[in-house]
């Protein structure tokens, strides 16, 4: 069966929702309130749902991955923005450089884990 989306928008959650909505505008998304316990986040034409609903199994297994064009540049920016100052749980990851291109890492304030990376050949 052939696709032809749009997008793809994931769905997390948060265990402080006014703290983690916070996060993710600093973390540089725009924020489109959908309902009084969900937001969407996005990012050019990238997106995801964040709700006001907290499953600690969920979460603890939640990551995300989010290419850039060039990691490097990013973290230099990610790291200015001090959000492990400004936020409870927030922790960087430096740069890993793998086979497949290289990535950093950012804990949000409930534990989510996004990779943010570059490949180095599209597959």
């Amino acid at each position: 069966m052939e696709h032809k989306a749009l997008s793809i928008r994931p769905f997390i959650g948060s265990a402080d929702f006014d703290v983690s909505r916070s996060f993710y505008r600093d973390f540089g998304f725009e924020e489109v309130v959908i309902s009084p316990d969900m937001s969407l986040f996005k990012t050019g034409n990238f997106g995801f749902y964040l709700q006001d609903a907290y499953v600690r199994d969920w979460i603890d297994n939640t990551m995300l991955f989010l290419e850039v064009e060039d990691v490097h540049t990013f973290w230099e920016k990610l790291v200015a923005l001090d959000l492990p100052a400004k936020y409870k749980n927030v922790r960087l990851g430096p740069i890993r450089v793998e086979h497949w291109g290289s990535e950093c890492f950012v804990h949000d304030p409930c534990g989510i884990l996004w990779h943010i990376g570059t490949f180095t050949a599209k597959s």
